[in-house]
């Protein structure tokens, strides 16, 4: 394997829960060392993903391997990835310190004086069984988890579901440090685009089971902005551009469009208000499909009463 093999590589992927398509030919590379936003609204087909990536789910169709190997029923591939999920469960009798215990036969590159330093960070209570915690306490363990593990691919869902503003920053700073010194690979799901931007390498956006966008963060940023004005101005400034997604509220419309400025005529348009569409805008515009597995329209236009 030469250091410009991709740690992560899903060709063709498709995967059917019930009468629904979760995921349709999905295909991408993640490089080693990056850190990969998973992005997309609920039912996108995220966690589907995350769990073929991890081998806790075969795909119907195509591969998938983590660093040469195939994730799914792979002895090889055991220690290779971690994925902690949003509603990740224990056994009920389990407690903080039964989980500190067990870490290191599951995950060979266990760091337990990591996994001491989380517990501190976020005051991850010692007494309550892990079923009984609040929301950001499981939140928290989940990070205990992701991060002690120190798999080579660690996948997380919503790592900081219920945590406040300076526990999500703590998770952020805990990230970046730990990466630094100890590069890998790290899939992390979050509909906090804009709050985690600065951590992430590359994101893929989801929507209906298909990836939809598949780019640099770097490529992502600027590349899309908002015209918004009276309704005629903006329909003829932004007739000659890729329109994302389009909000009307009485007289005024709001656009997202596939052009960094704009448009040439909504920059000269006193009228209008032209600016950079936010990571998360832009997923939301990607994502603003009717549903599973809907085409794309070009133009998604919502009415929205005074």
């Amino acid at each position: 394997m030469t250091t410009t093999d991709p740690a992560v590589s899903v060709r063709g992927v498709g995967r059917r829960l019930g009468g629904v398509q979760a995921l349709q030919d999905v295909s991408f590379d993640l490089p080693a060392g990056a850190v990969c936003g998973l992005l997309g609204r609920n039912g996108a087909g995220k966690t589907t993903l995350m769990a073929v990536v991890a081998g806790h789910d075969r795909p119907d169709a195509g591969e998938v391997a983590v660093h040469g190997e195939r994730p799914f029923e792979n002895p090889a591939a055991a220690g290779l990835v971690s994925m902690v999920r949003d509603d990740q469960r224990y056994p009920d009798d389990f407690h903080l310190a039964h989980l500190l215990r067990v870490g290191p036969l599951f995950h060979a590159g266990w760091d337990a004086q990591l996994a001491e330093e989380v517990v501190d960070v976020f005051r991850i209570p010692a007494k309550p069984q892990l079923r009984k915690l609040s929301r950001g306490q499981s939140s928290a363990v989940g990070i205990l988890v992701g991060l002690a593990s120190r798999a080579p691919v660690t996948v997380l869902d919503e790592p900081t579901l219920g945590l406040d503003a300076p526990s999500r920053q703590a998770f952020a700073d805990l990230l970046v440090r730990d990466l630094a010194a100890r590069p890998r690979t790290v899939l992390v799901a979050t509909h906090l685009a804009d709050e985690l931007e600065g951590l992430l390498d590359r994101v893929l956006v989801l929507d209906g089971g298909r990836l939809v966008r598949d780019a640099a963060l770097e490529d992502l940023q600027g590349s899309a902005s908002v015209v918004l004005g009276p309704v005629e101005a903006v329909e003829r400034a932004t007739a000659d551009v890729g329109v994302l997604a389009s909000r009307r509220v009485g007289g005024f419309l709001e656009r997202v469009v596939e052009e960094p400025g704009g448009s040439a005529r909504a920059a000269e348009d006193p009228a209008l208000q032209v600016r950079r569409a936010g990571l998360q805008e832009l997923v939301a515009a990607l994502g603003a499909g009717p549903g599973p597995a809907a085409t794309p329209r070009p133009d998604r236009l919502t009415e929205v009463s005074r």
